[in-house]
């Protein structure tokens, strides 16, 4: 039996190489791995050589009869592409209608929530969807909440700083709400499962591995270290005006990466904790299917053993190239 032949864009990323890996573990795939061209010779690009991958190069912005022939013969695009970069994603819609690839994923794999001012990012993603339903591309949309690797809080004794993107120290809204979780390792592997089941095409599908408040999350981290967490309270009142300070800050540098972060930080803070966005009843009513029950047989990863993780110094730090 051939094997189901997928490109991914954005394979160097956070999100890109935790699916390439859990492609290519899996076994049942022919990957090919999207490198722009200006990108070509970068130290990530080498390491995918290096472990005798497949690459190919070109630009998402240029000719769409070059990028028809690059992706012709292709199955299915998996898009992580970064998240200022999505728009580049319909040019590569257009070329996948043109070349009959059969399954396009764009580049979700977050927090589900409505479009229209709630999350900047998401209304761009949403500009995709769009796009490719109006071409009538045939597609999964996969969203998993919001990863364990920038949940956890900063322990006092620093023994987390190692791992730790943000300190998460604030505790937002009462921190009652709860909200879908999943460690990153788990999110290439559900990507992996969802490629090979016709049950998810043009669908939108979403999982998690725990759903814990805040106060329930940071409970368990003090509970595994036996330290008592110097935490913040922060009113939903407080949140808004985060999320303009935020705006403005992005508006005046907005080539600053942390700044497009901390923009983004406060937008989630929001539809997680204010809104309540970030549950499996939000994702139905928007019209996802549920992944934990088409696969009742995942072994998922959860916050506690990913806190045992953490515990070990096996955590990667995800965004190391930004300075919070």
């Amino acid at each position: 039996m051939s094997k189901q032949k997928v490109l991914i864009v954005g394979a160097t990323g956070e999100t890109g190489s935790t699916v390439l890996d859990a492609l290519i573990e899996d076994g049942s795939f022919d990957v090919t791995c999207f490198i722009r061209t200006a990108s070509a010779n970068k130290p990530a690009a080498q390491k995918l050589r290096d472990r005798g991958l497949k690459i190919v190069t070109g630009d998402l912005t240029g000719s769409i009869k070059d990028l028809v022939a690059l992706v012709c013969g292709t199955d299915t695009i998996i898009s992580t592409i970064y998240p200022e970069s999505v728009g580049e994603q319909i040019p590569l819609v257009d070329a996948a209608v043109q070349a009959g690839v059969r399954r396009f994923v764009p580049c979700n794999f977050g927090t589900p929530s409505a479009r229209g001012g709630i999350m900047d990012m998401r209304d761009r993603k949403e500009e995709v969807h769009d796009h490719m339903f109006r071409a009538r591309l045939g597609y999964t949309i996969v969203d998993v909440g919001f990863w364990y690797e920038t949940s956890f809080p900063r322990v006092p004794s620093g023994r987390f700083d190692y791992a730790s993107a943000i300190p998460n120290l604030e505790v937002f809204a009462g921190g009652a709400a709860p909200n879908m979780l999943i460690g990153k390792r788990d999110v290439g592997r559900l990507t992996a499962r969802i490629m090979k089941d016709e049950r998810t095409l043009n669908k939108r599908v979403y999982a998690y591995a725990d759903l814990l408040s805040q106060n329930e999350l940071n409970a368990i981290v003090e509970e595994k270290t036996g330290e008592k967490l110097e935490l913040t309270h922060v009113t939903a009142d407080q949140v808004l005006a985060n999320i303009t300070a935020a705006r403005e800050a992005f508006k005046a540098n907005p080539a600053e990466p942390v700044n497009m972060y901390m923009m983004a930080m406060s937008q989630y803070a929001n539809t997680k904790y204010v809104r309540e966005d970030n549950t499996p009843e939000n994702a139905e009513y928007l019209g996802y299917i549920n992944g934990r029950e088409l696969y009742p047989d995942f072994e998922w990863l959860s916050f506690g053993g990913f806190v045992d993780e953490l515990l070990a110094g096996k955590v990667q730090k995800p965004y190391a190239h930004l300075s919070m």
